[in-house]
């Protein structure tokens, strides 16, 4: 038999979400093929209920599905279909196991001291391979944090010039900024868009709420609360300082005035071209005189002339919503598809 196409999707066989498996069921659908050879059973699905009914409809479809570890096994036969069912089941309870054997070892590192995951910025994960053993299949990997030689200082002094007590977040970013200090990723502290200068505060404030630097493990889904287990790192601060730094935070948006705020419906939905030629921006949100009663809210780009009143573009919705109706070609398919389940 001819061979038409391979389907391959290097992810996960938990979700229909696969583009290549999603292909094949379109391909079915224009009858390019009429038999499907899969690789492993698991691999087809680990969601029986989906799989079946995907294999339902290629059989509804004339095509033929056959597994390569069940090669004996006909999916159409009641019996067979049995057998088939349960390796999918099975499958689906291994990943479950799997992902809880996993979820349960990474906790118990967690809870001894250890780090999972990529280091905060300002630190390295190390491995070290026992490659005298690797051969014979003894060997172990070793994985740890440490202080990255060119990040590390970078926060110790952004801390300084937060525990001063003198500088915002926004001084702070100027400052490393001016002495050429970057993030790891390599995004500056201070950028300019558009001929607009913003400082990365908000990453910076993230930094300064992170118990990593105080050398603490704190992790929700491990249950393991602030100051309860200490990581094996060097930390940038100490627990007094990293303490004093989120009072200091505290205290400045206590006082930081209040805003009215205004509901924004179409915020980070709406976008502007001026011609098609031209890429569409998206559009920000903003309240003239906020803190006045009555302050008018606007739909507009940043530094520039163009803005439109939130009132005039929301007001056009409840029309554009009523104008959307179901195609009537898909009514037949739709009723069958009800009527079906």
């Amino acid at each position: 038999m001819r061979v038409v196409e391979e389907y391959i999707d290097v992810m996960s066989g938990r979700t229909a979400n696969r583009a290549d498996y999603q292909r094949l069921l379109s391909d079915a659908r224009l009858g390019r093929f009429s038999h499907v050879a899969v690789e492993n059973a698991e691999r087809f699905g680990r969601n029986d209920t989906e799989a079946l009914t995907a294999i339902d409809e290629l059989h509804a479809l004339g095509v033929a599905v056959r597994f390569a570890d069940y090669p004996d096994l006909d999916p159409f036969d009641p019996d067979d279909r049995l057998l088939i069912a349960l390796s999918f089941t099975l499958a689906r309870r291994e990943s479950m196991k799997l992902g809880q054997r996993v979820r349960g070892g990474l906790h118990a590192k967690l809870r001894s001291g250890g780090f999972v995951g990529l280091a905060p910025d300002g630190y390295r994960n190390v491995m070290d391979r026992d490659e005298q053993h690797m051969q014979n299949g003894q060997g172990r990997v070793r994985r740890w944090i440490e202080p990255d030689p060119e990040q590390f200082q970078v926060w110790r002094e952004a801390w300084d010039l937060l525990l001063s007590e003198q500088h915002t977040l926004t001084d702070i970013c100027e400052m490393l900024h001016a002495k050429g200090y970057r993030y790891r990723s390599g995004r500056p502290f201070v950028e300019i868009k558009q001929g607009i200068r913003r400082a990365a505060k908000g990453t910076l404030s993230k930094r300064f709420h992170n118990w990593f630097y105080a050398g603490w493990l704190v992790s929700p889904k491990a249950g393991i609360a602030p100051k309860t287990v200490r990581g094996n790192w060097k930390p940038v601060v100490t627990t007094e300082e990293f303490e004093r730094g989120l009072e200091i935070l505290a205290k400045r948006i206590e006082d930081k005035p209040r805003k009215r705020r205004h509901h924004y419906l179409l915020s980070g939905l709406i976008y502007y071209r001026e011609s098609n030629q031209k890429p569409r921006m998206r559009m920000s949100c903003s309240t003239s005189n906020p803190n006045r009663n009555g302050g008018v809210a606007y739909y507009r780009i940043v530094g520039t002339d163009v803005r439109f009143l939130c009132k005039g573009i929301d007001a056009q919705l409840i029309a554009w919503l009523c104008r959307i109706q179901v195609d009537p070609i898909h009514l037949p398919a739709i009723r069958a598809a009800y009527t079906t389940e």
